[in-house]
């Protein structure tokens, strides 16, 4: 039994460079169970590192990082717990191109949760009528286009049944008229409860479903609001030039 009194995500004093370079600085970030948070700012700020350090794709030098009240540390086992809590969704697809998508999306089930094969099977089709593909299972990544593949990709990720979606900036190597369908399937999981931590430049997308806006600059979060208080009063220079930049007024 996990304490519902406990964040579902923690990040607390944490630094991390590469090599000289300082690219977080005493991040603190708690996200609660269910909370849907919009990650924004300027390129080189820092976002995508931030929530790569939640799943270990990158490794923090100092602070704490906690998962659903497991502490991220150098214990593979403690990785590999939070691995399976954690679903993640990148800018680039990262579908195996040789495997057809039914293979794509039962790989890890089979093998790493030993689900059987007919369950998995099962579960994919359920999760590609989720997304709203479910006629491109026997299909391979090539075949489909940069929207399904994407849709695709997140119907993966949820077929380990994670307790967090992390998405890194998922519409940003979308044609235009993909974007709304990748962001719709989005929508539709944060509304079914699912904690979300979503690097974006879509406001539109963090008005609709954020809880909370969290800008960052520099490595540094600047500020943390509410989607209304952050898009009609920002607090900082900083936050009014990256709005102005994004919104164009």
């Amino acid at each position: 039994m996990t304490d519902a009194g406990v964040p579902m995500i923690e990040l607390s004093a944490v630094n991390k460079w590469f090599d000289a370079f300082q690219v977080l600085r005493n991040i603190n970030l708690s996200v609660a169970r269910g909370e849907k948070i919009v990650v924004c700012g300027p390129s080189g700020s820092g976002k995508s590192t931030m929530i790569r350090l939640i799943n270990r794709l990158e490794t923090h030098q100092s602070g704490r990082v906690a998962v659903d009240g497991i502490e991220m540390s150098d214990d593979a086992k403690a990785v590999e717990a939070i691995r399976r809590e954690v679903g993640m969704v990148f800018q680039q697809f990262n579908l195996f191109p040789h495997l057809t998508v039914m293979e794509n999306l039962t790989l890890a089930p089979i093998w790493v949760k030993q689900v059987p094969e007919r369950e998995a099977e099962e579960l994919a089709m359920q999760l590609l009528a989720r997304v709203r593909i479910p006629e491109q299972a026997r299909k391979y990544p090539a075949q489909l286009s940069g929207g399904q593949q994407q849709r695709v990709a997140i119907a993966r990720a949820l077929a380990m049944k994670p307790k967090v979606m992390l998405f890194d900036e998922p519409t940003s190597a979308l044609d235009p008229e993909m974007i709304k369908e990748v962001l719709d399937v989005m929508i539709e999981l944060a509304r079914e409860g699912m904690t979300m931590l979503v690097v974006t430049h879509e406001m539109g997308f963090a008005k609709t479903v954020a809880d909370r806006v969290v800008f960052m600059d520099q490595g540094e979060i600047v500020e943390t609001a509410s989607p209304q208080a952050f898009f009609d009063s920002p607090q900082t220079e900083r936050a009014k030039l990256f709005l102005s930049q994004i919104l164009g007024h």
